[in-house]
Protein backbone atom coordinates (compact mmCIF):
# COMPACT_ATOMS: atom_id res chain seq x y z
CA UNK A 1 0.00 0.00 0.00
CA UNK A 2 2.83 2.37 0.85
CA UNK A 3 4.43 1.81 -2.56
CA UNK A 4 1.05 2.42 -4.20
CA UNK A 5 0.77 5.83 -2.54
CA UNK A 6 4.37 6.55 -3.46
CA UNK A 7 3.72 5.86 -7.16
CA UNK A 8 0.64 8.14 -7.10
CA UNK A 9 2.76 10.84 -5.48
CA UNK A 10 5.31 10.70 -8.28
CA UNK A 11 2.51 10.73 -10.88
CA UNK A 12 1.06 13.90 -9.36
CA UNK A 13 4.50 15.51 -9.32
CA UNK A 14 5.00 14.57 -12.97
CA UNK A 15 1.63 16.10 -13.96
CA UNK A 16 2.48 19.37 -12.21
CA UNK A 17 5.81 19.62 -14.02
CA UNK A 18 4.12 18.66 -17.29
CA UNK A 19 1.53 21.46 -16.98
CA UNK A 20 4.29 23.94 -16.12
CA UNK A 21 6.34 22.96 -19.18
CA UNK A 22 3.34 22.96 -21.54
CA UNK A 23 2.18 26.36 -20.27
CA UNK A 24 5.62 27.94 -20.67
CA UNK A 25 6.06 26.57 -24.19
CA UNK A 26 2.49 27.53 -25.10
CA UNK A 27 2.81 31.17 -24.07
CA UNK A 28 6.19 31.30 -25.78
CA UNK A 29 4.64 30.14 -29.07
CA UNK A 30 1.29 31.98 -29.07
CA UNK A 31 2.57 35.35 -27.81
CA UNK A 32 6.25 35.25 -28.77
CA UNK A 33 7.07 36.28 -25.18
CA UNK A 34 10.42 35.72 -23.48
CA UNK A 35 11.05 32.56 -21.51
CA UNK A 36 10.81 34.46 -18.22
CA UNK A 37 7.51 36.12 -19.19
CA UNK A 38 6.15 32.80 -20.44
CA UNK A 39 7.04 31.08 -17.17
CA UNK A 40 5.58 34.00 -15.20
CA UNK A 41 2.32 33.84 -17.16
CA UNK A 42 2.10 30.10 -16.62
CA UNK A 43 2.60 30.41 -12.86
CA UNK A 44 -0.01 33.16 -12.36
CA UNK A 45 -2.44 31.29 -14.62
CA UNK A 46 -2.27 27.83 -13.01
CA UNK A 47 -2.17 29.27 -9.47
CA UNK A 48 -4.99 31.77 -10.25
CA UNK A 49 -3.35 34.51 -8.15
CA UNK A 50 -4.63 37.25 -10.48
CA UNK A 51 -1.48 39.31 -10.99
CA UNK A 52 -1.17 41.64 -13.97
CA UNK A 53 -0.37 40.05 -17.33
CA UNK A 54 3.04 40.85 -18.75
CA UNK A 55 2.17 39.95 -22.36
CA UNK A 56 -0.77 40.90 -24.56
CA UNK A 57 -2.87 37.95 -25.68
CA UNK A 58 -4.75 37.62 -28.96
CA UNK A 59 -7.65 35.22 -29.48
CA UNK A 60 -5.33 32.22 -29.80
CA UNK A 61 -3.56 33.22 -26.60
CA UNK A 62 -6.83 33.59 -24.74
CA UNK A 63 -8.09 30.17 -25.94
CA UNK A 64 -4.80 28.58 -24.86
CA UNK A 65 -5.08 30.28 -21.45
CA UNK A 66 -8.63 28.94 -20.98
CA UNK A 67 -7.52 25.38 -21.67
CA UNK A 68 -4.47 25.80 -19.44
CA UNK A 69 -6.68 27.01 -16.56
CA UNK A 70 -9.09 24.09 -16.96
CA UNK A 71 -6.31 21.51 -17.13
CA UNK A 72 -4.37 23.03 -14.22
CA UNK A 73 -7.47 23.07 -11.97
CA UNK A 74 -7.89 19.30 -12.36
CA UNK A 75 -4.18 18.62 -12.04
CA UNK A 76 -3.85 20.79 -8.93
CA UNK A 77 -6.90 19.19 -7.31
CA UNK A 78 -5.51 15.70 -8.01
CA UNK A 79 -2.00 16.64 -6.83
CA UNK A 80 -3.23 18.17 -3.56
CA UNK A 81 -5.37 15.12 -2.76
CA UNK A 82 -2.57 12.67 -3.59
CA UNK A 83 0.10 14.58 -1.67
CA UNK A 84 -2.17 14.88 1.37
CA UNK A 85 -3.09 11.20 1.16
CA UNK A 86 0.56 10.25 0.73
CA UNK A 87 1.75 12.20 3.75
CA UNK A 88 -1.06 10.98 6.00
CA UNK A 89 -0.84 7.37 4.82
CA UNK A 90 2.94 7.31 5.19
CA UNK A 91 2.70 8.52 8.76
CA UNK A 92 -0.17 6.23 9.73
CA UNK A 93 1.29 3.18 7.97
CA UNK A 94 4.61 3.61 9.74
CA UNK A 95 2.86 3.88 13.09
CA UNK A 96 0.74 0.79 12.38
CA UNK A 97 3.76 -1.22 11.22
CA UNK A 98 5.78 -0.08 14.23
CA UNK A 99 3.05 -1.05 16.71
CA UNK A 100 2.48 -4.40 14.99
CA UNK A 101 6.22 -5.15 15.00
CA UNK A 102 6.58 -4.36 18.71
CA UNK A 103 3.59 -6.61 19.54
CA UNK A 104 5.12 -9.49 17.58
CA UNK A 105 8.49 -9.00 19.27
CA UNK A 106 6.86 -9.09 22.72
CA UNK A 107 5.44 -12.53 21.90
CA UNK A 108 8.80 -13.87 20.65
CA UNK A 109 10.93 -16.20 22.77
CA UNK A 110 14.41 -17.63 22.25
CA UNK A 111 14.99 -15.32 19.31
CA UNK A 112 18.21 -13.62 18.22
CA UNK A 113 18.99 -9.89 18.32
CA UNK A 114 21.35 -8.38 15.75
CA UNK A 115 22.75 -4.95 16.57
CA UNK A 116 23.75 -3.09 13.43
CA UNK A 117 22.74 -3.95 9.88
CA UNK A 118 25.99 -3.28 8.09
CA UNK A 119 27.91 -5.88 6.10
CA UNK A 120 28.46 -8.30 9.00
CA UNK A 121 24.99 -7.82 10.43
CA UNK A 122 23.37 -8.46 7.06
CA UNK A 123 25.46 -11.61 6.53
CA UNK A 124 24.43 -12.90 9.95
CA UNK A 125 20.77 -12.20 9.19
CA UNK A 126 20.91 -14.01 5.85
CA UNK A 127 22.48 -17.06 7.52
CA UNK A 128 19.77 -17.10 10.21
CA UNK A 129 17.08 -16.99 7.52
CA UNK A 130 18.57 -20.10 5.91
CA UNK A 131 18.29 -21.90 9.26
CA UNK A 132 14.74 -20.61 9.96
CA UNK A 133 15.79 -18.66 13.04
CA UNK A 134 13.69 -15.76 14.33
CA UNK A 135 15.64 -12.54 14.81
CA UNK A 136 15.24 -8.84 15.50
CA UNK A 137 17.51 -6.18 14.00
CA UNK A 138 18.39 -3.01 15.92
CA UNK A 139 19.42 -0.23 13.55
CA UNK A 140 19.53 3.52 14.13
CA UNK A 141 19.89 4.58 10.48
CA UNK A 142 16.40 5.27 9.10
CA UNK A 143 17.66 5.10 5.48
CA UNK A 144 18.94 1.55 5.99
CA UNK A 145 15.64 0.46 7.56
CA UNK A 146 13.64 1.89 4.65
CA UNK A 147 16.02 0.35 2.11
CA UNK A 148 15.51 -3.12 3.58
CA UNK A 149 11.84 -2.74 4.57
CA UNK A 150 10.99 -5.98 2.70
CA UNK A 151 13.77 -7.94 4.45
CA UNK A 152 12.63 -11.09 6.24
CA UNK A 153 13.13 -9.80 9.78
CA UNK A 154 11.87 -7.30 12.36
CA UNK A 155 13.53 -3.90 12.63
CA UNK A 156 13.70 -1.83 15.81
CA UNK A 157 14.90 1.72 15.22
CA UNK A 158 17.23 3.11 17.86
CA UNK A 159 20.64 3.02 19.49
CA UNK A 160 21.52 -0.52 20.58
CA UNK A 161 23.54 0.80 23.53
CA UNK A 162 20.37 2.12 25.19
CA UNK A 163 18.59 -0.24 27.56
CA UNK A 164 15.16 0.90 26.38
CA UNK A 165 15.94 -0.08 22.78
CA UNK A 166 17.26 -3.49 23.89
CA UNK A 167 14.08 -4.02 25.89
CA UNK A 168 11.96 -3.19 22.84
CA UNK A 169 13.90 -5.84 20.92
CA UNK A 170 12.90 -8.41 23.55
CA UNK A 171 16.31 -8.97 25.12
CA UNK A 172 14.78 -10.51 28.26
CA UNK A 173 13.28 -13.37 26.20
CA UNK A 174 16.11 -13.62 23.64
CA UNK A 175 18.60 -16.48 23.57
CA UNK A 176 21.40 -14.73 21.70
CA UNK A 177 22.67 -11.26 20.85
CA UNK A 178 24.99 -10.50 17.93
CA UNK A 179 26.50 -7.03 18.07
CA UNK A 180 28.06 -6.12 14.73
CA UNK A 181 28.48 -2.36 15.11
CA UNK A 182 31.47 -0.77 13.33
CA UNK A 183 32.88 0.76 16.53
CA UNK A 184 34.49 -1.49 19.16
CA UNK A 185 33.53 1.03 21.85
CA UNK A 186 29.86 0.80 20.83
CA UNK A 187 30.02 -3.00 20.82
CA UNK A 188 31.60 -2.94 24.27
CA UNK A 189 28.81 -0.75 25.63
CA UNK A 190 26.14 -2.99 24.08
CA UNK A 191 27.74 -6.10 25.61
CA UNK A 192 27.80 -4.46 29.06
CA UNK A 193 24.17 -3.37 28.82
CA UNK A 194 22.95 -6.69 27.45
CA UNK A 195 24.78 -8.78 30.05
CA UNK A 196 23.36 -6.64 32.84
CA UNK A 197 19.79 -7.19 31.60
CA UNK A 198 20.04 -10.89 30.73
CA UNK A 199 22.75 -12.95 32.45
CA UNK A 200 21.91 -16.13 30.51
CA UNK A 201 22.13 -14.47 27.11
CA UNK A 202 24.65 -15.82 24.59
CA UNK A 203 26.53 -12.75 23.36
CA UNK A 204 28.63 -12.70 20.19
CA UNK A 205 30.49 -9.50 19.42
CA UNK A 206 32.41 -8.14 16.47
CA UNK A 207 35.81 -6.54 17.05
CA UNK A 208 38.15 -4.58 14.81
CA UNK A 209 41.20 -4.26 17.06
CA UNK A 210 43.00 -7.05 18.89
CA UNK A 211 43.17 -4.86 22.01
CA UNK A 212 39.36 -4.93 22.14
CA UNK A 213 39.20 -8.73 22.33
CA UNK A 214 39.96 -9.06 26.06
CA UNK A 215 37.83 -6.04 26.94
CA UNK A 216 34.78 -7.50 25.21
CA UNK A 217 35.39 -10.85 26.93
CA UNK A 218 35.61 -9.16 30.33
CA UNK A 219 32.46 -7.18 29.57
CA UNK A 220 30.54 -10.43 29.12
CA UNK A 221 30.85 -11.51 25.49
CA UNK A 222 30.87 -15.30 25.06
CA UNK A 223 32.52 -15.10 21.65
CA UNK A 224 34.45 -12.30 19.96
CA UNK A 225 34.86 -12.41 16.19
CA UNK A 226 37.43 -10.38 14.26
CA UNK A 227 36.28 -10.40 10.60
CA UNK A 228 39.45 -8.77 9.28
CA UNK A 229 41.68 -11.35 10.97
CA UNK A 230 39.52 -14.24 9.79
CA UNK A 231 39.52 -12.83 6.26
CA UNK A 232 43.32 -12.59 6.19
CA UNK A 233 43.78 -16.11 7.56
CA UNK A 234 41.26 -17.44 5.06
CA UNK A 235 43.11 -15.87 2.11
CA UNK A 236 46.43 -17.25 3.33
CA UNK A 237 44.89 -20.71 3.77
CA UNK A 238 43.69 -20.60 0.16
CA UNK A 239 47.35 -20.38 -0.82
CA UNK A 240 48.65 -23.06 1.55
CA UNK A 241 45.83 -25.63 1.51
CA UNK A 242 43.33 -24.46 -1.17
CA UNK A 243 41.45 -27.75 -1.59
CA UNK A 244 40.96 -28.20 2.15
CA UNK A 245 39.63 -24.66 2.56
CA UNK A 246 37.28 -25.07 -0.39
CA UNK A 247 35.97 -28.32 1.11
CA UNK A 248 35.37 -26.66 4.50
CA UNK A 249 33.59 -23.75 2.81
CA UNK A 250 31.24 -26.22 1.14
CA UNK A 251 30.24 -27.61 4.52
CA UNK A 252 28.47 -24.42 5.48
CA UNK A 253 26.63 -23.84 2.19
CA UNK A 254 23.00 -24.91 1.98
CA UNK A 255 21.88 -26.68 -1.16
CA UNK A 256 20.80 -29.97 -2.71
CA UNK A 257 24.28 -31.09 -3.76
CA UNK A 258 26.36 -29.90 -0.82
CA UNK A 259 27.43 -31.40 2.47
CA UNK A 260 25.98 -30.16 5.74
CA UNK A 261 27.26 -30.11 9.30
CA UNK A 262 24.76 -30.19 12.17
CA UNK A 263 24.96 -30.23 15.96
CA UNK A 264 22.50 -32.35 17.92
CA UNK A 265 21.73 -32.39 21.63
CA UNK A 266 22.09 -35.66 23.51
CA UNK A 267 18.55 -35.23 24.92
CA UNK A 268 17.16 -35.41 21.39
CA UNK A 269 18.95 -38.69 20.66
CA UNK A 270 18.36 -40.57 23.91
CA UNK A 271 14.89 -39.62 25.11
CA UNK A 272 15.01 -42.24 27.89
CA UNK A 273 17.80 -40.31 29.62
CA UNK A 274 20.09 -43.35 29.65
CA UNK A 275 23.70 -42.78 28.65
CA UNK A 276 24.63 -44.65 25.48
CA UNK A 277 27.79 -44.94 23.40
CA UNK A 278 28.34 -43.79 19.85
CA UNK A 279 28.59 -47.43 18.85
CA UNK A 280 25.15 -48.16 20.31
CA UNK A 281 23.74 -45.07 18.60
CA UNK A 282 25.11 -46.27 15.25
CA UNK A 283 24.14 -43.16 13.28
CA UNK A 284 26.26 -44.23 10.31
CA UNK A 285 24.17 -47.34 9.68
CA UNK A 286 20.83 -45.74 10.62
CA UNK A 287 21.11 -42.48 8.69
CA UNK A 288 24.40 -42.37 6.81
CA UNK A 289 25.67 -39.47 8.91
CA UNK A 290 29.13 -39.55 10.44
CA UNK A 291 29.94 -38.23 13.93
CA UNK A 292 32.96 -35.94 13.59
CA UNK A 293 32.88 -34.16 16.94
CA UNK A 294 31.64 -34.29 20.51
CA UNK A 295 31.05 -31.44 22.95
CA UNK A 296 31.14 -32.35 26.63
CA UNK A 297 28.78 -30.77 29.19
CA UNK A 298 31.78 -28.67 30.32
CA UNK A 299 32.20 -27.20 26.84
CA UNK A 300 35.28 -29.18 25.77
CA UNK A 301 35.45 -30.52 22.20
CA UNK A 302 36.62 -33.96 21.12
CA UNK A 303 37.45 -34.33 17.44
CA UNK A 304 36.65 -37.69 15.83
CA UNK A 305 35.46 -39.36 19.07
CA UNK A 306 35.90 -43.08 19.71
CA UNK A 307 32.99 -45.46 19.20
CA UNK A 308 33.03 -46.44 22.88
CA UNK A 309 32.58 -42.85 24.05
CA UNK A 310 29.54 -42.48 26.33
CA UNK A 311 27.24 -39.59 25.51
CA UNK A 312 26.67 -37.70 28.74
CA UNK A 313 23.63 -35.62 29.55
CA UNK A 314 23.68 -32.03 28.24
CA UNK A 315 26.36 -32.96 25.72
CA UNK A 316 26.21 -32.53 21.96
CA UNK A 317 27.46 -34.38 18.92
CA UNK A 318 28.46 -32.85 15.59
CA UNK A 319 27.53 -34.88 12.54
CA UNK A 320 28.55 -34.68 8.91
CA UNK A 321 26.27 -35.74 6.07
CA UNK A 322 24.64 -34.88 2.78
CA UNK A 323 21.35 -32.95 2.92
CA UNK A 324 19.24 -36.08 2.42
CA UNK A 325 21.14 -37.87 5.20
CA UNK A 326 20.69 -34.93 7.57
CA UNK A 327 16.99 -34.88 6.69
CA UNK A 328 16.71 -38.61 7.44
CA UNK A 329 18.42 -38.00 10.79
CA UNK A 330 15.94 -35.25 11.66
CA UNK A 331 12.98 -37.44 10.69
CA UNK A 332 14.22 -40.40 12.69
CA UNK A 333 14.74 -38.44 15.89
CA UNK A 334 12.00 -35.87 15.28
CA UNK A 335 14.43 -32.95 15.37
Amino acid sequence: MYRFFKSKFYLALFLLIFVLVVGTLGFRLVSNASWIDSLYMTIITITTVGFEETVSLDDNGKIFTIFLIIISVFVFAYAISVITEYILSRSSLKNIIKRTTLKKIKRMENHIIICGFGRNGKQAAEKLIVHNQEFVIIEMDRDIIERYEDFDGYFVEGNASEDEVLMRAGIEQAKCLITALPSDADNLFVVLSARQINEKLLIISRASEETSYKKLKLAGADNVIMPDKIGGEHMASLVVVPDLVEFIDNLSISGDNTTNVEEIKMEDLATSGKEITLKELDLRRETGCTVIGYKTPDGEYIINPEAELKLAKESKIIVLGRPEQIELLKEKYDL
